[in-house]
């Protein structure tokens, strides 16, 4: 049954589990341990603004953090680095992209620069080398998860545990089709919204006075958002990067998608995820971005992420990525290689 948009955002307030994160999160702001004390905004800035005056949240932003999405254990319970913290992530980043070693993605900027040791992410082949990635940016959190208040996810569900081994099973063997592999390999989706940091982690955000348009470079894929009162599509349609609607409250745009794909996930009941996204411009050169995400197959209760996305003045591009490509072909031939060998030793296939 169809429901009108205000229905479905009470809906969404109403649910037990959002209900609960929203008097979580108000009580950690009340005894600071939410609030970043770095994201205060200028007395003197004021909000851009479009020509129907809403805020201009216009242009190319860059996902590089360096903040991981979990609270590393070296940090225990802190929450914000230290101005000394820093200047020591931004010297050591500095030191490790001159050494021009393989290049680190996600969270490897930060353990290489407290362990000292740079981990490929392909140890067996080895990665693209630092080079190819673009400067990383020191954010002050310690984590990107903000609640729970410890900056870790909440428990898995006992459902994606058994996912993740299972899926762990199918990697570990030769791919017996092109469906054995991820949506990522096969070009498909990597999710919206993608978050991934410092690789092809750019939004370009165009703005109309009834639609928000987000062009994601990760497979570019542009996610296009009415901010009317329109209600979301039937039940019974599910889409890869779900139905998205969006509303301000004040200077903030609110983004709430739901009628996820199940296949739009490797985790169970993708369809029953309901994200919400907050987008807020708080200097000329930066937006916070948070994300409350109700995901009841893989989590045992909701948890928000925060970041900054940082302006950059260079256009985005194309991130080429190209199904059934000569990729695909090689690897299918090399499983299928695999299994002669196998059968010719006289050994049995996975």
């Amino acid at each position: 049954m169809r429901q009108s948009l205000t229905k479905n955002r009470n809906l969404f307030q109403r649910n037990s589990h959002f209900r609960s994160l929203t008097c979580s999160l108000l009580l950690a702001c009340l005894t600071g341990f939410v609030a970043d004390p770095g994201l205060a905004q200028s007395d003197t800035w004021q909000m851009p603004r479009t020509v129907d005056g809403q805020p201009d949240l216009q242009g190319v932003w860059a996902n590089n953090t360096i903040t991981p999405l979990e609270r590393p254990e070296v940090f225990g319970d802190k929450a914000f680095l230290t101005d000394e913290d820093m200047a020591f992530l931004q010297r050591r980043i500095a030191e490790i992209t001159r050494e021009d070693g393989d290049a680190l993605f996600g969270d490897g900027v930060l353990e290489a620069a407290f362990s000292g040791e740079a981990r490929s992410f392909e140890p067996s082949t080895g990665n693209y080398d630092q080079s190819w990635l673009v400067q990383r940016n020191v954010h002050n959190r310690t984590s990107q998860i903000i609640y729970p208040l410890n900056g870790k996810f909440p428990a898995r569900t006992e459902a994606a545990i058994a996912a993740t081994r299972d899926a762990m099973k199918r990697y570990t063997r030769p791919p017996r089709s092109w469906e054995d592999r991820g949506l990522t390999e096969r070009c498909i989706s990597f999710g919206a919204p993608y978050l991934g940091t410092g690789y092809n982690s750019y939004w370009q955000i165009v703005q109309s006075r009834d639609h928000v348009i987000i062009l994601q470079e990760m497979i570019h894929d542009a996610r296009i958002i009415p901010l009317v009162d329109k209600p979301h599509i039937d039940e019974d349609i599910r889409l890869w990067h779900g139905d998205s609607r969006g509303w301000w409250e004040g200077d903030t745009l609110v983004i709430e998608t739901t009628n996820y794909a199940d296949k739009s996930a490797a985790t169970p009941e993708a369809s029953r995820v309901v994200n919400l996204e907050r987008l807020t411009r708080i200097s000329d050169d930066e937006i916070r971005y948070q994300l409350t995400s109700q995901d009841p197959g893989q989590f045992n209760g909701t948890y928000t992420r925060e970041l900054i996305l940082d302006y950059s003045p260079d256009p985005i591009y194309e991130y080429a990525c190209h199904e059934g490509n000569y990729a695909m072909e090689h690897i299918l031939a090399g499983a299928r290689a695999q299994e002669r060998r196998q059968r010719e030793a006289g050994g049995s296939e996975n």
